[in-house]
């Protein structure tokens, strides 16, 4: 894979990594400072939370999970529309999820999260509408499983988790994050969900 090529999904899929081990295993202290609270958002002027938030992850499956998703999807899309398009859809991914999320939590003060899920959600989802065709293996299935697949099994399980929610995963983000990469492929690219439907039925 030629990284030069794809230097803002790099750039987010180091930086997050980096950021999100020395916060797990070096610097709790950065992570507390890092978590998006919807209650002290305004209260408090945490807007700083909003963007850091999205390269902190709230433990090791968390972390592996959204960045095995990232790199089975962030590169190849980034190659196809462009950096400049693939951080409008990243950070509109992570702000949209973010502001679901405060409109739900805003009124709970003991309610904080961690994660680029939203806009790892919204990066998954867009490129499943333009390349519907791609599967990806995961371990420890032998067969390889069609995008649309994976992108369905995602939603099942973080629909799940958000009615089982435990420490700081804000599962509620992978709903904002999917329609935001949705609508901003209809915006961009209308005529891609025709070639998904043909390439579907």
């Amino acid at each position: 894979m030629n990284f030069t090529a794809t230097p803002a999904a790099t750039a987010i899929f180091l930086i997050t990594i980096v950021a999100s081990l020395i916060g797990l295993y070096s610097s709790p202290r950065l992570l507390d400072r890092s978590l998006f609270r919807p209650y002290w958002l305004l209260r408090r002027q945490q807007y700083a939370t909003v963007i850091a938030s999205g390269f902190m992850h709230a433990d090791l499956m968390h972390l592996i999970f959204n960045m095995m998703t990232f790199y089975f999807f962030a590169f190849a899309l980034e190659r196809y529309i462009g950096t400049f398009w693939f951080l409008v859809l990243y950070f509109a991914g992570l702000l949209v999820s973010h502001g679901g999320t405060w409109l739900k939590q805003r009124n709970n003060p003991e309610y904080a999260c961690l994660g680029a899920s939203g806009a790892i959600s919204a990066v998954l989802f867009a490129a499943i509408v333009y390349f519907p065709e791609q599967s990806l293996f995961i371990i420890p299935f032998p067969v390889p499983i069609p995008a649309p697949l994976f992108a369905v099994g995602y939603l099942a399980y973080t629909y799940y988790a958000s009615k089982h929610p435990h420490g700081r995963v804000n599962h509620d983000a992978h709903l904002g994050g999917a329609l935001t990469g949705l609508v901003f492929v209809a915006l961009a690219t209308p005529g891609a969900y025709g070639y998904l439907l043909r390439a579907l039925f």
